[in-house]
């Protein structure tokens, strides 16, 4: 490996590393909407990304339709999701997250922001404007631009 291969990979690890202890620092906000890691997995997908079948919903989780089914099953009980058969194709069953589940998952990620914005808050304002710097410049990345 180049030095510059290497300073890339290092730079990369560093990134990498710090994402998976911002993460774990902000779950600790996750304990507080009394639902497992996966069904708030889940209901994510579905808050973020729009209604999807067991299998597409499944699929964007990496479990089974099976363990999938599960989960909804349980979110269902307890009114956070809606299942609807689809118009075109009775045998096809779309998955939506209700209000409250929206409310939930928008609720724990207010509570994860101000965990950020707390540590954000520590910082000087040189730095503060270099984190806005930088993920100006990973956002653009991440997006192909």
């Amino acid at each position: 490996m180049t030095e510059y291969a290497s300073h890339h990979a290092a730079t990369a690890s560093r990134l990498h590393a710090f994402a998976i202890h911002l993460l774990r620092h902000v779950r600790s906000a996750d304990t507080d909407a009394g639902l497992s890691a996966a069904r708030l997995s889940a209901l994510s997908v579905l808050v973020f990304g729009g209604e999807r079948t067991i299998g597409e919903l499944a699929s964007a989780e990496q479990v089974s339709a099976p363990t999938m089914t599960r989960l909804v099953s349980a979110l269902a009980r307890d009114g956070l999701v809606r299942r609807r058969r689809s118009g075109h194709d009775a045998r096809v069953v779309r998955i939506s997250a209700t209000a409250k589940g929206r409310r939930m998952l928008e609720a724990g990620r207010d509570r994860r922001v101000v965990l950020v914005t707390e540590l954000l808050a520590g910082l000087d304002e040189a730095d503060r404007a270099t984190v806005r710097a930088a993920l100006d410049v990973l956002e653009g990345a991440l997006a192909g631009d």
